[in-house]
């Protein structure tokens, strides 16, 4: 027979070791929701642009190699059939046109930057093409996610206007963004997929010798 002073030693050891396993328990849980705290940051830190700019080949190089670029894909947006398939964007008829997503740190790279990418990587006077390229699903467009984007991509668009630069007018829509379709996979970085077949479409669309006779550069790309 158990006497009663060992069952209340007992008890005690019991309660000790339950307060403990809480108190551990309670120390685990705060540090898994902090870190949970921390990555929901980390993710809400970032932002995303949208710009099309003919041939998608050609306009996910420049963001890539850009500091501050988190991640890039190329696909098609602006238009009203779901879930496009090249094919189907390339007829015309979808309204889309071919675009590249990023997503970007603000805290690295701003947005005012990435609009200055784009903008040395277009024709912005060409309506409903790009170089040999022809068709709506070709024209250029800043697709905005929210209003601080758009009045800086109307702002850049003026300044741009009136540098002199150009002797047309730039006819770059800027737009709300809407729906992203990513585009097949063997479109994502064809420029490091098929190196040559780019390298060979950028120079003979008339792309490169543009950006160098605008811009005085080539993008290595």
């Amino acid at each position: 027979m158990v006497s009663l002073n060992c069952k209340e030693t007992f008890i005690a050891r019991i309660t000790s070791v339950n307060f403990i396993i809480i108190i551990i328990t309670a120390f685990i849980l705060q540090i898994t929701m902090v870190n949970a705290d921390n990555l929901t940051k980390k993710n809400n830190s970032t932002e995303v642009a949208t710009f099309a700019g003919g041939c998608f080949w050609c306009m996910q190089p420049p963001f890539d190699k850009h500091d501050g670029v988190i991640s890039t894909f190329v696909g098609y947006t602006g238009g009203n059939v779901e879930d496009p398939t090249y094919e189907e964007v390339c007829s015309g008829t979808t309204g889309h046109t071919e675009a590249v997503e990023i997503e970007f740190d603000p805290a690295v790279v701003s947005y005012d930057e990435l609009l200055n990418v784009f903008w040395r990587n277009i024709d912005p006077t060409a309506l409903n093409s790009q170089f040999a390229d022809r068709g709506s699903q070709y024209r250029t467009a800043i697709f905005y996610h929210n209003d601080e984007q758009k009045r800086l991509a109307e702002e850049s668009k003026e300044k741009l206007a009136k540098s002199g630069k150009y002797d047309k007018p730039l006819v770059t829509e800027i737009t709300p963004a809407t729906e992203f379709y990513k585009a097949e996979g063997y479109h994502q970085e064809y420029y490091k997929k098929n190196s040559y077949r780019y390298k060979m479409y950028k120079s003979g669309s008339g792309r490169e010798k543009y950006i160098k006779d605008v811009w005085g550069e080539t993008d290595a790309n």
